[in-house]
């Protein structure tokens, strides 16, 4: 049986699983997306069925040309300019997540220096001044409050029962 499997070539395994595909009701496509997913399907048979020590397929290391360059990238401070796509972000971090990359992975990759800013100056002040207006940043401890705290209790004026009795 195991020598069945490994006489099959990539593009019958490859037509096979996308028929699978298509046969799904739960699927549904365009006639235009076919031959991409076909093609990509056979890719990734023909990796597996050709790399039997299970190691993945090196990438080769691209120079990666930015959109912008990183004087450009925050010469607003309303927004930062991304250097993968050339358009303005309040906050480059969901941005770089939709890419599969972090904040230093995107510094190391257009040679940033590892202070530069992921969010926009003024957003990160508005942000800062509604922290602090709720409250956020303090050390926990007691409340001050404007009223100054009361003083040790006024001596009372009653007299006690043996001082009013001696004195009838």
């Amino acid at each position: 049986m195991a020598e069945d499997t490994t006489d099959l070539n990539a593009v019958e395994l490859a037509t096979e699983l996308t028929i699978a595909w298509l046969g799904n009701p739960n699927t549904r496509s365009s006639s235009e997306d076919v031959p991409a997913f076909l093609g990509k399907m056979h890719e990734t048979v023909a990796a597996l069925l050709g790399n039997s020590d299970d190691t993945p397929p090196v990438e080769a290391a691209a120079d990666y040309t930015p959109a912008v360059t990183a004087r450009k990238s925050l010469a607003s401070k309303d927004h930062i300019i991304s250097m993968i796509d050339g358009k303005s972000y309040k906050t480059l971090r969901r941005h770089l997540a939709t890419h599969g990359m972090t904040p230093a992975e995107y510094r190391e990759r257009y040679g940033l220096k590892p202070d530069y800013p992921m969010v926009a100056e003024n957003y990160s002040e508005s942000r800062r001044a509604m922290a602090k207006k709720i409250g956020l940043g303090r050390k926990p401890g007691p409340r001050k409050t404007e009223a100054a705290p009361a003083a040790a209790p006024a001596p009372t004026t009653r007299k006690r029962k043996t001082e009013t009795a001696a004195a009838e």
